[in-house]
């Protein structure tokens, strides 16, 4: 009779823990929460990081706020969103290059973007433009594969990093195009576009709000677009895969949690973030940024649209032949 007393005390006990952490995960959140991303302010992924996330402070009613952790190729940031408590109040905008190609290029990584963090949803996704300074005597890819394969090294591409996105990207087109252009890394990308556009380095793998505005000035000239299809505003530069199949790279950044935040939270930061990435009147003006909505979409779809991406970006860092440092 002792030992059921006991029983029924500890099963009430259980129960009544329970409905408490059924009641905090229904009223989240209540209190502000802390967005993490790993660039500096100022930057398109924080533009787009804070569009989201006002969209989403009126609608849960709470803030949520943006911390800047820049740093070491986006290790700083995803770091410390990997050890932050799993409670909801803490959340990562993540880009390609801390939950995926960091995993291939950096030695000892003090996270495992698999095991630490769980997707709530990719929400824009921004092709790549391979630019060239006017006087480049080549305007389209097999003109400069051409021009490249005639003067083996002597073409320089301005890139951010042999590491990072548009130094990766660099590195593939050489790889498949079987041509040897130089990369010159830039620790800021606007000093490698005014390079490029004074002649000192003959071209420039950028993003599109950089390269944008100095191609519509004649500053600068397209060459071709890293996905596999024209980009809606940038339609006068055809896709690398015109030229090499299957050539298919852009950029892209979401929202991550720690992975063991409870399921209902990111359930409703996935149908609240879905409808945001949904709203016309929030895509168009992503879109003049040269980010495209992705759209809602499940945990699930969300989850396996970044782990679809290992398989990829390790052949390419293994066939580039680049080591992790």
């Amino acid at each position: 009779m002792l030992t059921s007393r006991r029983e029924l005390i500890a099963g009430a006990g259980a129960a009544a823990i329970l409905p408490a952490a059924t009641r905090a995960q229904q009223s989240w959140p209540a209190q502000p929460v802390k967005v993490i991303v790993t660039q500096a302010a100022g930057g398109t992924p924080d533009i787009v990081c804070r569009m989201v996330m006002d969209r989403l402070s009126k609608a849960l009613g709470q803030q949520f706020f943006i911390e800047n952790r820049p740093g070491a190729g986006n290790v700083v940031g995803a770091q410390a969103a990997a050890r932050a408590p799993a409670d909801g109040y803490t959340l990562l905008w993540a880009t390609a290059a801390s939950l995926i190609t960091n995993v291939f290029t950096v030695k000892s990584l003090p996270y495992d973007p698999r095991r630490d963090f769980v997707s709530v949803v990719r929400a824009a996704k921004g092709p790549f433009l391979l630019v060239a300074n006017p006087d480049l005597p080549a305007n389209t890819l097999p003109e400069l594969i051409a021009l490249a394969k005639s003067k083996p090294g002597k073409l320089n591409v301005a890139t951010d990093g042999p590491r990072n996105f548009s130094g990766l990207v660099a590195a593939w087109l050489n790889k498949t195009a079987g041509i040897d252009m130089r990369q010159v890394p830039y620790a800021t990308m606007p000093q490698g576009v005014q390079d490029t556009i004074g002649g000192r380095v003959e071209l420039a793998v950028l993003a599109l709000p950089s390269a944008g505005p100095q191609m519509a000035a004649g500053k600068l000239k397209p060459i071709a677009i890293t996905s596999a299809q024209r980009a809606p505003g940038y339609e006068q530069a055809p896709p690398i895969a015109d030229t090499i199949p299957g050539f298919d790279f852009y950029g892209w950044l979401g929202v991550s949690a720690p992975a063991a935040v409870p399921r209902p939270i990111l359930e409703k930061l996935n149908h609240e973030i879905g409808k945001i990435l949904d709203d016309r009147e929030f895509a168009e003006p992503l879109a003049k940024m040269g980010f495209y909505s992705l759209g809602g979409a499940s945990l699930e779809k969300a989850a396996e649209e970044v782990n679809s991406e290992f398989d990829l970006w390790k052949k390419v860092v293994t066939e580039i032949g680049l080591e992790p440092e």
